[in-house]
C-alpha cells in the first residue's frame, strides 16, 4: 500500500465529514500548574470524539473507502481497545458486523463498550502484537477484511484529519505534541501538519516502557521490542511498521520517553486543571510537558493532542 499523502488526508476528511466530531480546542490557562507562564499551551479534544478516541476517524475512513464486498465480509481487527472501538462504532453505523480480538492487558471497561457497540469481542496473547496475529490469521482463514490499527493508508489518511482541525482552530501552532503507540495517529498528523505548515515542530512522546519508533528511528530500521513495562496498553506494540516509520523519519522531529508515573501526574492534573478524564495514553503529551521531557522555546504556540477518554488515569 502508497504512503499516503495530504490529498489523502483531504479526501479523507470529505468522506468522514458528519459522521465523527469535529472535537473543541481548549486553552489551558489560566492555570495553577507548573508550565512556564510565557508558554501558550492549548488541548485538542480527541479525549471527546465519538467512541472515545481519534480512532473513529482512522475507522470511519477506512470503512468509507471499502466497496461493498468487502463490507459485506464483516470487519476484523485487534487492538489495545481504541482502535477496537472506533472500529466498532464504523461497523455499528454502516450494520457491518465486527470481531475484534483484544490482548490480555486491555481494561475490562472497553471490552464492555466494545459489546455495546455489538462487536464480537476475543482475548488473545497478553500484548497487541499476540492479539494481532490471532486477527490476521482469523481473517485469512474466515474471509473477513481486515482493518489494521496504523500501518493502513486509509486508517493514517483518518488520523491525519485532526491536523486539519488543529492548524484551522490554532494556525498559529508552533509545536505539535502526539502520543505515539504503533504511530498511526503521529504518521498523519505530522503528515498533514508538516505539509500545511512546514516549519512546525512536531513531538512524539512514547512510554519509557514501550519506546517502539524512538529505538526504531535511533536504529533506523524497525525495531521490535523484546518485552512491554508500561500500564499504557494503546501505547505498547512491540513492533510498528515500515510505512509508519517512513513517514515518522520523514515528518517528526524528535521523540521523547515519558514514565508511567509521570503519565499519572499529567492525567491527574488534566483532570484537577481542566476537568477532563483520560487514561494513561492520553495524557502521555501533557506530560512531557510537565516532566520537561520536552521543554519549548520561551512563548512557544504549543497544542497537545489529548487522544483518548478514560478514567484509568485518576489513580
Amino acid at each position: 500500500m502508497s504512503v499516503p499523502t495530504i490529498d489523502d488526508v483531504r479526501a479523507a476528511a470529505a468522506r468522514i465529514q458528519g459522521r465523527v466530531r469535529r472535537t473543541p480546542m481548549l486553552a489551558a490557562a489560566p492555570l495553577h500548574a507548573p508550565l512556564p507562564s510565557e508558554m501558550t499551551l492549548r488541548l485538542k479534544l480527541e479525549c471527546l470524539q465519538v467512541s472515545g478516541s481519534f480512532k473513529a476517524r482512522g475507522a470511519m475512513s477506512t470503512l468509507t473507502a471499502l466497496d461493498e464486498d468487502a463490507l459485506g465480509r464483516g470487519l476484523i481487527t485487534a487492538s489495545g481497545g481504541n482502535h477496537g472501538l472506533g472500529v466498532a462504532y464504523a461497523g455499528h453505523a454502516a450494520g457491518v458486523p465486527t470481531t475484534i480480538y483484544l490482548p490480555g492487558n486491555t481494561p475490562g471497561a472497553k471490552a464492555d463498550s466494545l459489546r455495546r457497540w455489538g462487536a464480537e469481542v476475543r482475548f488473545h496473547g497478553e500484548v497487541w502484537d499476540d492479539a494481532n496475529e490471532a486477527a490476521v490469521a482469523v481473517a485469512a482463514r474466515d474471509g473477513l477484511t481486515y482493518v489494521h490499527p496504523f500501518a493502513d493508508a486509509r486508517v493514517i489518511a483518518g488520523q491525519g484529519t485532526v491536523a486539519l482541525e488543529i492548524l484551522e482552530q490554532a494556525p498559529k501552532t508552533e509545536v505539535l505534541l502526539v502520543a505515539i503507540g504503533g504511530g498511526g495517529l503521529i504518521s498523519g498528523t505530522a503528515l498533514a501538519a508538516k505539509a500545511l505548515h512546514p516549519e512546525i515542530t512536531v513531538i512524539g512522546v512514547e512510554p519509557v516502557g514501550a519506546p517502539t519508533l524512538f529505538e526504531s528511528l535511533k536504529a533506523g530500521r524497525l525495531v521490535e521490542l523484546p518485552t512491554i513495562e508500561t500500564r499504557a496498553n494503546t501505547l505498547a506494540p512491540r513492533r510498528s511498521e515500515a510505512i509508519n516509520l517512513e513517514l515518522i523519519q520523514q515528518n517528526v522531529d524528535e521523540i521523547v520517553l515519558v514514565t508511567d508515573e509521570q503519565m499519572l501526574a499529567a492525567a491527574q492534573w488534566l483532570w484537577r486543571e481542566c476537568g477532563l478524564a483520560v487514561e494513561l495514553s492520553a495524557a502521555a503529551a501533557v506530560a512531557a510537558l510537565l516532566s520537561e521531557a520536552y521543554v519549548p522555546a520561551a512563548g512557544a504556540e504549543v497544542t497537545a493532542l489529548v487522544c483518548g477518554a478514560g478514567t484509568d488515569g485518576l489513580g
